[in-house]
């Protein structure tokens, strides 16, 4: 189950019982699939770019997908399409969430 607090999920190439997901540019084709979901909708040539809310990447050598809480939020059905697609293939899914920057903390209050 993934978190309600989850900023990202990356859904790897990698199943539970650790065998590499083929075909090799699923990841890339997942992407295509979701290109039209997307800030302000579809527009004429949409096609030819990913969605900023569902990315192709590599990390550490694995085939991921990297896929915005913005997506769940804009279009509930592209996001679970997505998540069932990783649970029917059995791939592993990492949950991201924001950590602030040190800078942006505020210190301590001091003791007296």
């Amino acid at each position: 189950m993934i978190s309600p607090n989850a900023k990202e999920i990356f859904i790897q190439g990698i199943t539970h019982d650790g065998r590499t997901f083929r075909p090799s540019d699923w990841a890339e084709r997942l992407a295509g699939v979701m290109c039209s979901f997307r800030p302000g909708g579809a527009y004429p040539g949409s096609h030819l770019s990913y969605s900023p809310w569902c990315i192709p990447t590599t990390i550490n050598g694995v085939k991921c997908v990297v896929v915005n809480r913005a997506l769940r939020d804009a279009e509930p059905m592209a996001w679970d399409f997505c998540v069932n697609f990783a649970k029917d293939n059995n791939l592993q899914v990492a949950e991201a969430c924001l950590v602030p920057d040190p800078a942006d903390t505020p210190p301590p209050p001091k003791k007296a």
